[in-house]
Parts: C-alpha cells; sequence; structure tokens
C-alpha cells in the first residue's frame, strides 16, 4: 500500500531511545506492535474490567478485548486515509497497559492514593510500562519503542507533568498535535468503548433497548433496522444490527471529515501535521453531537447504574485498603519491589515508595487485586 505524503514512515522516525539493528523482514512499527504483543502487561489486559468486573461474565470486554476492537477500527480508518496502519495498530494495542484493575474506579482511587506524591494517570502509567516496567530485555529497560509510538500512547497530560516526561511530553509544552496515526488511534478509542459499553450494557439488562431508542444517534439505527426487518428480530439481532451500524455512520464520517481536512490543508510531512494548530483527524459537528450525547448517556444510565456503582465502590476501598497497607509496611510488598523501597523515609524517599507500590497496584489484574486484599486482610488466609 502506497502511504500519504502525511502517515508516518520508518525512513523519517524519530527512533528509538537506545539504537538498534533494523529488522530485516518487519517494518519498525511492525517490531513496536510485537514487542507490545508479546509483553507482559499486554496479557494482564484479558483480566482487568472494561466496565464490567472480570467474573460477571465471560462475554463481557475487558481491557484487551476493547483494545483489540480500537485497533480493527483504527487500521480500516488509515487504510482509507492511506495511513500506516502497523503504526496505529501498535498505539491502539498499548493505550491501556497503564491502566488499573476495576475500570476507572480503579484509576480514580488510586489516583486519590497518589495526590501527594504526583497523582496517577494511565497513559503516563502505559507510557511508563513500555519505558521502564517491561524490563526483560538485556540492552535497556522497557521495549525501547518507537517515539511515534511512544508519542500515541501519551494520550493527554498536563503541562507540569509533561517538562518530566522527554521527548514525548514537548508537544504538550509547544501546543502542538501527534502525527495522524495517534490522533486516529484516540478517536478509535473513542468510537469503540461508546459503542461496546451499549452493547455490554443491553446484554447485562443494566440498559434496555426502549431506553436507548431515546438516544438520537441510537434511535436513527434503530428505526432503520425496525423498518427494514419488522418487530421480528431477537433483541440480540437488533442490538447487533444497530450498533454495527452506528459504528459504521462514526467510522465513515471520520473517513469523510478527515479527507476533507487533509485535502484543504495538503500537509506535506509528518511535520505539517503536527503544526497544523488542530486536528486533522476528526468527526463532523453533526457526528460530535451525536456521540456526545450518547456518552452522557452512558454516564447517566450505565456508568452510574446501582449495580455498576456498588461493584465499582468495592473496588475503590480494595485499591485504597491496598495502598495504605503497602505504604505503612513496605515489606508486604513482594521482594522485587520491597527490595526497591528506600530505607530511610524523608519526602523524596515516601514518593518513590509510593511509586513503587502504583507499579504493583496498577500492574494487579481484577482477580489479583481481590486475592491480594484476602491474603493482607482475611485472618484465615496464612499466605
Amino acid at each position: 500500500m502506497t502511504l500519504a505524503p502525511y502517515a508516518a514512515r520508518q525512513e523519517t522516525s524519530r527512533g528509538r531511545h537506545v539504537a538498534e539493528p533494523s529488522s530485516g523482514n518487519r517494518t519498525e512499527y511492525q517490531r513496536d506492535r510485537d514487542r507490545i504483543i508479546h509483553c507482559a502487561a499486554f496479557r494482564r489486559l484479558e483480566y482487568k474490567t472494561q466496565v464490567f468486573v472480570n467474573h460477571e461474565g465471560d462475554l463481557f470486554r475487558t481491557r484487551l478485548t476493547h483494545s483489540v476492537e480500537v485497533a480493527q477500527i483504527a487500521r480500516t480508518i488509515a487504510r482509507s486515509l492511506a495511513l500506516n496502519e502497523d503504526l496505529v495498530e501498535a498505539i491502539s494495542l498499548a493505550h491501556d497497559l497503564g491502566h488499573t484493575a476495576f475500570g476507572h474506579a480503579g484509576q480514580d482511587a488510586l489516583n486519590e492514593c497518589m495526590k501527594p506524591f504526583g497523582g496517577f494517570e494511565h497513559n503516563i502509567q502505559s507510557l511508563r510500562v513500555v519505558d521502564v516496567l517491561e524490563n526483560k530485555y538485556a540492552a535497556f529497560d522497557g521495549l525501547n519503542l518507537t517515539f511515534e509510538t511512544r508519542e500515541g500512547i501519551l494520550k493527554h497530560c498536563t503541562k507540569a507533568k509533561a517538562r518530566h516526561l522527554g521527548d514525548v511530553g514537548q508537544r504538550f509544552l509547544d501546543d502542538s498535535h501527534p502525527g495522524l496515526e495517534a490522533q486516529l488511534a484516540n478517536l478509535s478509542d473513542e468510537i469503540a468503548y461508546n459503542n461496546h459499553d451499549v452493547d455490554d450494557g443491553l446484554r447485562a439488562g443494566l440498559l434496555s433497548l426502549d431506553q436507548l431508542a431515546q438516544v438520537p444517534l441510537f434511535a436513527r439505527f434503530y428505526d432503520e433496522v425496525i423498518t427494514l426487518y419488522g418487530q421480528d428480530l431477537s433483541a440480540k439481532q437488533i442490538r447487533h444490527e444497530v450498533i454495527r451500524r452506528m459504528i459504521n455512520y462514526l467510522v465513515v464520517d471520520v473517513i469523510e471529515t478527515s479527507q476533507a481536512a487533509l485535502s484543504s490543508l495538503q500537509p506535506a510531512s509528518v511535520d505539517a501535521v503536527r503544526g497544523a494548530g488542530h486536528a486533522l483527524i476528526a468527526f463532523s459537528p453533526e457526528a460530535r453531537r451525536l456521540n456526545v450525547e450518547l456518552k452522557r448517556f452512558l454516564y447517566k444510565n450505565l456508568y452510574s447504574h446501582h449495580q455498576v456503582y456498588r461493584i465499582t465502590s468495592k473496588a475503590r476501598r480494595v485499591i485504597k485498603a491496598l495502598f495504605d497497607a503497602f505504604l505503612a509496611d513496605p515489606k508486604l510488598l513482594p521482594p522485587k519491589f520491597s527490595e526497591r523501597v528506600p530505607p530511610t523515609g524523608d519526602d523524596a524517599d515516601r514518593k518513590i515508595r509510593a511509586r513503587l507500590i502504583a507499579d504493583y497496584i496498577a500492574g494487579m489484574t481484577d482477580r489479583y487485586a481481590l486475592d491480594e486484599y484476602d491474603r493482607l486482610f482475611d485472618p484465615r488466609r496464612l499466605r
């Protein structure tokens, strides 16, 4: 496939922190993707919550299945726009590597615990995973990914934190934009989680078709499906037929809107994209409005549903209890973490201690966090 002038190319890549010989049969971005797929943090995503805690059912999405779905949507759009599919896939597969157990409830709880020590953000943690924590290579820490993949992983960041993130943090200080593949992975994430959360919410019985028929984006395609097929379809068939149309509508809208923006600007390089002054991969105003209305509906009716809230409330208590216990007594940590805790107790050392604890907790799967909680606090558990 011929890439557009504004697509990322390995020959113009800003490279890796540690230079490596090229791979004879893979592009640099394929190499990034392969390292991500084979890392431990990627495997753990199978047992990390998207909305529903892992043990609630085998058919609900996890961080792993969500990441695969993001990659599929992103590659579809990338091909239509002549962007680098290997790069957009690598970013999509890595974007949630730093997420905690228990979805956003886990992240919020860990961020609250870490506030005195610099806070916790899952996308900065994803970058930390690939830069530092995946330490299985002899020649370098982390996965030594290309700048472009790392740039895409860091979707958002405050200027205060960007100052400490080196090359990938610079765009937040300059108010510039990332490459198109990074912009695309970010938007594909939004398409995937909104529509697939609708799917999981309906499957779980926490949302109903009648409720969703009041949401303009869903209603548009619900009416189309009923007109085409009548009322004889099962709820499962209706759900699938509507959601596939919603995703297709948003994907086509992104392609057409982005093509128009690119045709208007005609950027001749990735650097021209970075300096464009605004994102070039985007929804049309109408699609953005419909998507925002869907998102608001999900926050009100799914993420705040009392059954979801009760589970996430428990999750927050688990994360906070683990953090407080480890901070008070680092010897409770596994040796590979406790051995790195500084022996003294000044503010700088406490910050290092807290970050080590955050690394440990953020790496936990749902069930591991629950087991660790039991091991620490259930007097009947001796090990």
